[in-house]
C-alpha cells in the first residue's frame, strides 16, 4: 500500500518537474533553461567577446641543472646555461588560462666521483642539450587575493603555473679517464641521445611577476622548476650502475630550474585583456559610482505645503484646504462646478450658490 502510494506521488514530479514555459523555447531565445534566467544574454561568439583572451608569449634567461649527480652548481661555483621558450596561451577566466608551451637550451655541470676514480678522472664537466613541449596551467593569484574596494591601478600581478610534458636531450661527459676521447686505451666520452617520448615525462611548476607595460604588451619575470624523473638528464651515463659511476654520487633523479624574462603579445581588438579584468573590482567600482553620483531629479524637491498629495513643483493651487479631494494638478475638486469645492458643497452632483452650501435654491 505504502509503495502504490509512494510511485503515485513520484511518477507525477519526475514527468512535471520541467513543465515550465521558460523551458519550451525552441526558437533559441533568451531567458530559457540554459541563460540563468536574464533576459540579457546572447550567443557567445566572436562577436560578443568583451575582453582579450589570447595571446603569444616568448622569453629567455639562464638555465641550471639542480638536485642531480652532475649539476650547474659544483666548488662554490655556478655554470650557467641558458633557454629559450615560446606560448600560445588561453585566457580561460580572469583566475585561470592555459599555455602550450616550446622550451629549448643548455645547462652546464660539472661533477667529481669519490675515492681513486675521482682523484684518476679529476673534474667532469658535461652539459645538457634539451627541448621541451608541454601544458601548463596558469593562475592569477592576484585575481584571487587582491582587495577590490579601492581605485588603485591594477598594473601588477602574480602568478603560479603547473604543467606536466616530455622531453628530448643530448648529453655529452668528458673527464680525465674512462670518459674522454682516446684511443690508446681507447675511450669514449659517456654520451647520451633520448628522442622524445612517452619516457621522457616531466613535471613542472614555478611562479612569474607580470606587469601590464601596455594593452598589447605584457613583461613577465618568471622562475620554473623541472623535475625530470629521468637519472641520466644531467649526463651522468645510464642507470646507477653505469660504468664510470656517476649517476652512483647521490639518490634521486635530476632536476632543473630557469630563470626569465620575457614579454607577452596580447591578441585582439579589445582594449583590456581577461587577465587584467576583476568582475569584483568592476561591480565594486560602478556600485561606488552609483552612490556618489549626484541626483539628477528630485521628486517633491519642494515639498507638499498644503499636504494635498501633488508636489508643489507642478501643483497649481498651494493652499488646498485640508480633506479636500484634488485632481492631478492639486487642483480642489468641483463636481457640479457651481463654484464651491466637494468638500463644502452638499449637494456635489447639482450645482448650487455658495450662499447655500452648494445647493439649489429653495432646496433643503
Amino acid at each position: 500500500m505504502k509503495l502504490n502510494l509512494l510511485i503515485a506521488l513520484v511518477l507525477p514530479i519526475a514527468f512535471y518537474a520541467q513543465d515550465s514555459t521558460a523551458v519550451v523555447n525552441t526558437n533559441g531565445d533568451y531567458p530559457n533553461a540554459y541563460s540563468s534566467g536574464s533576459a540579457n544574454v546572447h550567443p557567445f561568439d566572436n562577436s560578443s567577446r568583451l575582453f582579450r583572451d589570447w595571446s603569444i608569449s616568448v622569453g629567455g634567461g639562464g638555465a641550471f641543472m639542480h638536485s642531480a649527480d652532475v649539476n650547474s652548481f659544483y666548488d662554490g661555483k655556478v655554470d650557467f646555461g641558458w633557454n629559450a621558450y615560446a606560448s600560445l596561451d588561453k585566457q580561460i577566466t580572469h583566475t585561470f588560462g592555459m599555455s602550450l608551451q616550446y622550451q629549448m637550451g643548455k645547462t652546464n655541470q660539472k661533477a667529481k666521483l669519490p675515492g681513486a676514480a675521482g682523484v684518476a678522472a679529476g673534474v667532469a664537466t658535461a652539459y645538457t642539450e634539451y627541448q621541451q613541449v608541454s601544458l601548463l596551467g596558469d593562475i592569477n593569484f592576484s585575481n584571487l587575493l587582491r582587495r577590490v574596494d579601492n581605485h588603485s591601478p591594477y598594473r601588477w600581478a602574480l602568478h603560479g603555473y603547473l604543467g606536466v610534458g616530455l622531453q628530448g636531450y643530448d648529453t655529452l661527459l668528458l673527464d680525465s679517464d674512462m670518459s674522454r676521447y682516446s684511443t690508446t686505451p681507447k675511450r669514449i666520452p659517456t654520451q647520451i641521445e633520448q628522442k622524445i617520448g612517452l619516457d621522457t615525462f616531466f613535471y613542472q611548476m614555478g611562479t612569474g611577476l607580470k606587469f601590464n607595460a601596455s594593452k598589447l604588451i605584457d613583461i613577465e619575470a618568471r622562475a620554473m622548476y623541472v623535475i625530470s624523473g629521468d637519472d641520466s638528464f644531467d649526463g651522468g651515463g645510464f642507470g646507477k650502475d653505469g660504468i664510470p659511476r656517476y649517476n652512483a654520487i647521490s639518490s634521486g633523479t635530476d632536476n632543473m630550474f630557469t630563470v626569465n624574462l620575457g614579454l607577452s603579445f596580447k591578441l585582439g581588438k579589445h582594449d583590456t585583456h581577461l587577465a587584467w579584468f576583476d568582475p569584483l573590482q568592476n561591480i565594486n567600482s560602478r556600485i561606488n559610482a552609483l552612490d556618489n553620483a549626484e541626483n539628477d531629479f528630485v521628486v517633491c524637491e519642494k515639498g507638499d505645503l498644503d499636504n494635498d498629495g501633488v508636489c508643489d513643483d507642478w501643483d497649481r493651487q498651494l493652499d488646498t484646504p485640508e480633506g479636500a479631494r484634488v485632481d492631478g494638478a492639486g487642483v480642489a475638486l468641483d463636481m457640479d462646478l457651481d463654484g464651491v469645492i466637494d468638500l463644502y458643497d452638499k449637494c456635489v452632483t447639482v450645482p448650487g450658490p455658495e450662499s447655500n452650501n452648494g445647493c439649489p435654491t429653495g432646496s433643503n
